[in-house]
């Protein structure tokens, strides 16, 4: 390979990006294991890891925000047919100590009326959940949108709430528009639509604001949020694939070729995420520093990437993340 060649084929090598870490009235002080962190003030309640002002932690764009480098460079990252519109994903892990804010996000449509360029449909994986951890996830059937307006002004919403029990590995859809919330005793991976977009209708008296009026528009009374069973595949368990993101645990096994990572019949992938829920992984390949992934680390993989190599450490269990687009597009 001659020089020219190299310095193409590292400008796009897997790349690791470094957390941006938000506080949380609802978070812990203490992220540890998951990562080496201790809040000296307010609690941390989510790590985000493929947020715009995400920092590229390693090879040929160290030091750029993720959001500059999506800005700059769309094609090499997401494949010359994906939508010029930024980082389609936002990848997070959620630390919940207490109850999240009873809240909703808008869809697509919404959004764009307010200005802003994508709704919020989500999903969550659960990394970790205490005995009887419980999520909120839509309404219960029968309750009215007059029913939410009262139960908001009494301080009763919870009792309209379909309320679901969390265990480790499940998977849970959120669509926009429904109203939920996380109770207490659960570490979440949640994918997202690149979108910070929260309407919170109530919040057991905490002091921040609230967007009562934008969240009943937003609300819808019924919507497609439960879990979501998780289907065994070659080499692979599909744990959801919706319009917005593809979501699967990827088995290793010592040792595993980018070749193989997309699934049988899957179009040849654009940006692709690689996100160690458990253990430690190895990313190495031709013309790049290998990668060391810990416990709750995560890679970027550009479109334009060389071929590579995973290699399991111990204990590895590797989630592949990929973004989708509504109307077929890769």
């Amino acid at each position: 390979m001659d020089n020219s060649s190299q310095s193409r084929t590292s400008t796009w090598a897997p790349f690791r990006i470094a957390p941006s870490f938000s506080e949380r009235v609802w978070g812990y002080h203490d992220l540890h294991p998951w990562y080496d962190r201790v809040a000296e003030g307010a609690p941390i309640g989510e790590a985000w890891l493929t947020g715009d002002q995400c920092v590229v932690a390693s090879g040929a764009h160290a030091g750029q925000k993720l959001g500059a480098l999506f800005a700059e460079s769309s094609e090499a990252l997401l494949g010359p047919t994906a939508p010029r519109n930024g980082s389609p994903l936002l990848i997070k892990v959620l630390f919940v100590k207490e109850k999240l804010s009873v809240q909703v996000h808008p869809d697509d449509r919404m959004a764009q009326k307010y200005g802003d360029p994508r709704g919020k449909t989500e999903c969550w994986y659960v990394l970790e959940a205490e005995p009887g951890a419980q999520v909120a996830c839509g309404l219960k059937p029968g309750v009215t949108l007059n029913d939410v307006k009262e139960g908001i002004t009494a301080g009763t919403l919870e009792s309209s709430l379909n309320l679901l029990d969390v265990a480790a590995d499940e998977m849970i859809f959120v669509d926009a528009g429904t109203v939920h919330a996380i109770w207490p005793g659960s570490i979440l991976l949640e994918t997202q639509q690149n979108c910070d977009l929260t309407y919170r209708m109530y919040d057991y008296g905490r002091g921040r604001e609230l967007h009562i009026k934008k969240s009943l528009e937003a609300t819808k009374l019924v919507t497609r949020a439960s879990k979501v069973p998780a289907r065994a595949q070659a080499g692979r368990s599909l744990l959801i694939d919706e319009d917005y993101f593809r979501v699967e645990r990827i088995e290793v096994a010592g040792s595993r070729a980018s070749a193989s990572l997309p699934g049988e019949g899957e179009p040849t992938p654009g940006l692709q995420y690689l996100f160690a829920a458990a253990g430690a992984a190895r990313v190495a390949g031709a013309g790049f520093e290998a990668l060391a992934v810990p416990m709750g680390g995560i890679v970027a993989v550009p479109a334009a990437s060389p071929e590579f190599v995973v290699e399991d450490l111990g204990e590895l269990e590797l989630m592949r993340i990929t973004p989708r687009w509504p109307g077929g597009k890769p």
